[in-house]
């Protein structure tokens, strides 16, 4: 009988300091430049310069809205039986009515519709 146990992986012996020293780009800085050093807000020309962002992923311009909405259970059902993704597809299916309602109407605005006049009698 074999052992199926999960067994952690072993890794290679990493890299040491020595590694990391050797192909590094940085100078080591020196007690005197690190007691100088201080946070880029105090320093106005480089903090202007820093990209300005807000914490977590930047909002979207068409940022889809969350809303609840009844329908009935055997819709909802023959929707998800279609697998993955049938939130899509149920927005979608919405779109495509909604382009259609707003096409009939747009259709209906532009049909010409004879005014009906009574005829003047002359006398």
């Amino acid at each position: 009988m074999h052992d199926t146990s999960h067994k952690p992986e072993e890794h290679g012996p990493g890299y040491s300091q020595e590694d990391w020293d050797e192909v590094s780009d940085n100078p080591k800085l020196t007690t005197e430049e690190l007691a100088s050093m201080q946070p880029a807000s105090e320093v106005p020309e480089v903090y202007a310069l820093l990209p300005k962002r807000g914490r977590g992923r930047p909002k979207l311009t068409d940022a889809k809205v969350n809303f609840t909405m009844r329908i009935a259970p055997d819709l909802l059902e023959a929707y998800r039986v279609t697998g993955d993704g049938w939130q899509v597809r149920m927005h979608e299916d919405l779109q495509a009515g909604m382009d259609r309602r707003i096409q009939e109407m747009l259709d209906r605005s532009r049909r010409v519709v004879p005014l009906s006049r009574p005829d003047k009698q002359t006398a």
